[in-house]
């Protein structure tokens, strides 16, 4: 019906009433909702004497809060989680087995620079990372996030099982950077599909809990490497193989969660304006906005463009930190183990184990934090920690038992630092 309309040149008024239908019906559902929901409140909500006590919105927000959600919101949300965890998974296995990798790809003459050329892998593999999010990011607006979600973990565990192929550094570094582009995008869909399937009085505790699988990542990464790290050293290769193995949760992502439905609708209304635009109907507003790509029109919106670059310039100071002093503490305590004339290698394990373990807590906290005392106060309040805990932890802590306690700690407040941009964003 809407091409014979569109065909017909001279009726354009008919064709922009078409272009409106989709907010329209939106509004007519609304007042069904409306009805029902008064229906609810009247039958249910009244007391004998006929005195109304309670809208359904406030009977909602008194429940618990788990009570709130229904069934494709949790599987959505272990879906996130899973993703997250397995991404996790992939970037500590890097870490652990850099080393070992490098050992047997370089020559012998090169082996005191393997700590260089380690850096050259990691940091090829963060900027994989980060040129994934973006890719990801647009390819979720046009095809959607569940299904960019299965071709994100399709792709990281194609590339992390070919990682082990790997036959020189350089091949190495590429097949990781491949890897992190396929790991950025899904960690950007894996947000977006939670923030929005996810109510709002929830979703500060959606996110900590999502985003904790990246402290779980840490830990069955670690316990993996326990198991076959002794085997030879061939371990590294059998490390990237079990990566391999997160393509089996996209049998039950692709038939277990919803697609969005802010998703859904959004690209039906950009279908139909394109549709507009293709015939020649001039479009203005909301239409225009519709038809432009996604990444352009994150700039042109002033509102828009202001958040996207205050969550960029904390997002930038988060990965900057975290990059540049969480990822030293096992070697740190290592070191002041050593010194102690205990084993070097027991301690700086004992400390990633428990900076993994802290970490989830912190993760899951600052979701409910978030919460109960707004998104602002728990980021300075976690902002002020890391910056009062940095100079304990390297200058202050010296005794090897203090100084784990305080990694402890400092664990809670700097490994999840990430999810405070999620708890804000849903207006993007």
């Amino acid at each position: 019906m809407l091409q014979k309309t569109i065909c017909n040149k001279g009726d354009k008024v008919t064709v922009e009433r078409m272009y409106r239908r989709d907010s329209q019906r939106d509004e007519i559902a609304g007042s069904k909702r409306r009805r029902a929901i008064d229906c609810i409140d009247t039958r249910i909500n009244q007391t004998p004497g006929g005195d109304t006590k309670m809208t359904s919105n406030e009977a909602v927000l008194s429940l618990p809060w788990y009570r709130s959600l229904n069934g494709p919101q949790w599987k959505t949300l272990l879906a996130a989680n899973l993703g997250w965890t397995l991404d996790s998974f992939e970037f500590f296995a890097l870490f652990v087995t850099v080393g070992f990798a490098l050992h047997q790809l370089l020559d012998v003459t090169q082996h005191a620079a393997i700590p260089r050329y380690a850096g050259y892998v990691i940091a090829t593999t963060l900027f994989g990372w980060a040129t994934g999010g973006v890719i990801g990011g647009i390819i979720a607006d046009y095809i959607g996030r569940k299904r960019t979600m299965i071709l994100a973990i399709l792709a990281y565990s194609l590339t992390s099982g070919l990682s082990a192929l790997a036959w020189n550094w350089e091949s190495l570094a590429i097949l990781r950077f491949l890897v992190g582009v396929a790991i950025g995008s899904e960690w950007a869909t894996g947000a977006s599909i939670v923030a929005e399937l996810w109510p709002d009085h929830a979703r500060g505790k959606g996110g900590g809990l999502m985003q904790c699988g990246a402290g779980l990542g840490t830990i069955l990464a670690s316990g993996v490497w326990l198991l076959i790290g002794g085997t030879g050293p061939n371990a590294w290769r059998w490390m990237y193989l079990v990566g391999v193995l997160p393509a089996l949760a996209t049998f039950w992502i692709r038939r277990g969660i919803p697609e969005s439905l802010k998703w859904e609708r959004s690209n039906e209304r950009r279908r139909e304006a394109e549709a507009l635009k293709r015939h020649g109907t001039e479009l203005s507003g909301e239409g225009a906005a519709l038809t432009r790509f996604t990444l352009i029109d994150l700039f042109v919106d002033r509102s828009v463009r202001r958040s996207l670059v205050g969550a960029f310039l904390m997002m930038l100071s988060v990965t900057f930190a975290f990059w540049g002093v969480s990822t030293f503490v096992p070697t740190y305590v290592g070191s002041v183990a050593a010194k102690a004339g205990l084993p070097a290698a027991h301690w700086a394990g004992l400390a990633g184990l428990v900076t993994g373990i802290c970490g989830t807590l912190g993760f899951v906290s600052l979701g409910f934090l978030a919460d109960s005392i707004g998104r602002k106060a728990t980021a300075m309040l976690f902002y002020f920690m890391c910056l009062i805990l940095t100079p304990v932890v390297y200058l202050w802590a010296q005794n090897i038992y203090v100084l784990l306690l305080c990694v402890a700690v400092f664990g809670f407040f700097t490994l999840e630092p990430i999810s405070k941009l999620f708890l804000g964003v849903d207006r993007l």
